[in-house]
């Protein structure tokens, strides 16, 4: 799809791929660690995307196409039948409520732990998270990762092709490729953590050779049409020092542009900067902006509704909020008329639990029956 013009408004219909949005609005992917200890979904997933199937899509949280690209327990993945199993009833839960969903591959790299998959991470090279991970069994100091050989590289290539076809089997319409926030893909990318003197390394062409890979194996796998890819120029989460941000990514651009693919994903936070400027008049197709809010800073009042319509205004397509999401199951309605939302409560409920801060924020609707109750108790 070539890219023409970016349309003014969040709550106007667009098409995505194969799909036509009902709204501009994107869930963005949220890790909410809530799966089980084998990776597998269940019911309480279920419920909380079908919360929140108003969204346009909803992109569901990073998910691991093997198992040593686990990053923390209770992660969902998409390569055992039982984890295919799982998110077919959650695709199934969220079409019955009239939404739709992609399903973002995320492989850990160096961002994994023994004690939380039973295997030492891989990485582009031998160096180690600069921090201490969470893992199965608490806070650990981090490992150095294996560094991948070339077998080990084009196994993954494999990993991420058939994770994808079996999104499509679970019932998601289509994949996000993460090569964003440190984890592996990013990984390749960056300076610091891709010390490679092979075809893999060295120069901006070498670090950028396994996104390509990934992304072309992904899109022949399903279709370029059903294929994202999600990437985050600068960011320093999880240790990473691109160095030469202003050269990876027109370079990743170029090498991916006849793909056609659904969309590229950029988590940029000033739309004003040069380099959003650079990228959406490289990229030819939808441009799916997500406006970096700060984390951990406090959501403005409008969840995002501004910083979403600048994005807009400088030519995204359309918009991914995080954490409004979140908090308020029916933010697209919420963002439409001008409704207060909800607060997220705190960062322990973000990533740990069960239906506290998770499945319980209340809608609007639930809000008013409250109030209503409450006043005629009182």
């Amino acid at each position: 799809m070539t890219h023409t013009t970016a349309n003014t408004g969040l709550f106007a219909p667009t098409r995505l791929g194969p799909l036509h949005l009902r709204n501009r609005l994107v869930m963005a992917p949220l890790t909410r660690n809530r799966a089980d200890a084998d990776g597998v979904p269940g019911d309480l997933m279920a419920t909380q995307y079908a919360q929140r199937a108003s969204a346009g899509l909803i992109i569901a949280e990073g998910t691991t196409p093997n198992a040593v690209g686990q990053t923390y327990a209770n992660i969902p993945g998409i390569h055992t039948a039982a984890q295919i199993a799982g998110w077919r009833r959650v695709t199934d839960a969220v079409r019955a409520e009239g939404g739709a969903m992609f399903l973002q591959l995320q492989h850990g790299g160096r961002v994994g732990h023994p004690d939380t998959s039973g295997l030492v991470p891989v990485a582009p090279s031998a160096t180690a998270l600069p921090e201490t991970i969470h893992t199965a069994t608490g806070r650990r100091p981090s490992v150095v990762p294996r560094a991948m050989t070339i077998d080990d590289i084009h196994a993954t290539v494999a990993d991420f092709a058939q994770a994808a076809r079996n999104a499509l089997e679970a019932g998601f319409e289509g994949v996000e490729v993460h090569a964003a926030n440190g984890m592996l893909v990013h990984q390749f990318m960056a300076e610091n953590t891709n010390r490679r003197g092979d075809a893999y390394g060295g120069s901006v062409q070498g670090r950028i050779r396994f996104a390509v890979e990934v992304t072309r194996a992904v899109a022949d796998a399903i279709g370029a049409e059903r294929t994202g890819l999600r990437i985050s120029p600068a960011n320093t989460v999880n240790g990473i020092e691109e160095g030469d941000t202003e050269n990876i990514y027109p370079e990743l651009i170029k090498a991916l542009s006849d793909l056609d693919l659904a969309y590229l994903h950029l988590e940029l936070a000033d739309p004003q900067t040069p380099l959003f400027a650079r990228i959406r008049a490289d990229w030819p197709g939808t441009l799916l902006a997500n406006p970096n809010l700060g984390w951990p800073a406090p959501l403005p009042a409008d969840g995002g509704r501004a910083a979403g319509e600048r994005l807009l205004a400088a030519g995204a397509d359309v918009i991914a909020l995080g954490r409004a999401f979140l908090a308020n199951p029916d933010l697209v309605e919420r963002l439409r008329i001008g409704a207060p939302l909800n607060e997220v409560r705190d960062k322990y409920t973000m990533y740990v639990g069960g239906p506290t801060g998770y499945t319980d924020y209340p809608t609007l609707s639930e809000t008013a029956d409250l109030a209503l109750t409450s006043g005629r108790a009182a």
